[in-house]
């Protein structure tokens, strides 16, 4: 799932600026905000989505253009300490205290504390964890391919579901402007070379984009059929319908920026731990 695109790392700090000036105004007040924003990460299986930010790390020495081994046998330490979930968490709850008020806090609580909302959380976080990728990715490709040819009109329900959680159709731009920071920092830290600036490269990647929102679009069809493969074409409207509504659609917007500004603010941190690094070379 959740982006503030093109948020610096400047703008958390404001972020948490602005939430100390909160704090003198009574402790009790914010610790109160805190243990709403942890319960409704609890809820919603937003906790879990947050702690899966740390697999993005894996890819990172091929979006530098370098082999998975490239940076030594210390590289998944690193990744460890720098993607740690409760630095990823504590980012999520300065940016969603911001932005999500009670209404819609409430709203989505309301839905995911159903029977079928935890349901549908139970394998949410099951599919954010699952470490036998490969083996769902083919599982699920014979699935659609049979849905394709006996229930069309479920694989519809779920593409329609998909295009409700990103109803803005931003993602595509967020993974890219992850992109972006991540090589201008790892440039920053002397780890690579650019051939464009940041602008050229925005465009270069826009060139693409076509090609790469089918892949995406595919992507996530495959994993909403096997993720939801239990449930009844009814319950799938059921969360479709709940997805949609306003408010719903507000909440989804906040998560993806969260998610996406996380993921951008920890590769930038990355590249900046790998300053000085050569490929091969240990940390």
């Amino acid at each position: 799932m959740y982006a503030i695109a093109t948020t610096s790392m400047r703008r958390i700090a404001c972020l948490t600026a602005g939430l100390m000036l909160i704090l003198l105004t009574g402790i009790a007040a914010r610790a109160a905000d805190s243990a709403r924003i942890a319960e409704f990460l609890r809820v919603t299986g937003f906790d879990v989505a947050l702690d899966s930010i740390a697999l993005s790390a894996e890819s990172a020495p091929a979006m530098l253009g370098f082999e998975d081994d490239a940076f030594g046998d210390e590289w998944a330490r690193l990744a460890r300490l720098v993607f740690d979930a409760g630095v990823m968490r504590g980012l999520a709850d300065d940016l969603l205290e911001a932005g999500l008020d009670d209404a819609l806090l409430d709203h989505a609580v309301g839905f995911y504390a159903t029977d079928l909302g935890q349901r549908l959380v139970e394998v949410e976080n099951e599919a954010h964890s699952d470490p036998d990728g490969d083996a769902r990715l083919a599982r699920a490709e014979q699935l659609v391919a049979r849905l394709a040819d006996t229930e069309p009109a479920r694989l519809e329900l779920l593409e329609r579901m998909n295009r409700a959680i990103d109803a803005s159709g931003n993602s595509l731009r967020a993974i890219q402007e992850v992109q972006v920071r991540f090589l201008v920092a790892a440039h920053m830290a002397g780890i690579v070379e650019l051939r464009m600036d940041p602008d050229e490269m925005r465009a270069f990647m826009r060139e693409q984009e076509a090609e790469t929102r089918r892949e995406m679009e595919r992507s996530a069809l495959l994993g909403a059929a096997w993720t939801y493969r239990d449930f009844t074409d009814a319950e799938i409207e059921t969360y479709l319908h709940a997805l949609e509504e306003p408010q719903m659609q507000a909440v989804y917007a906040l998560l993806n920026a969260v998610q996406y500004e996380i993921m951008a603010n920890r590769f930038e941190a990355l590249a900046a731990q790998m300053a000085g690094w050569r490929r091969g070379q240990d940390i």
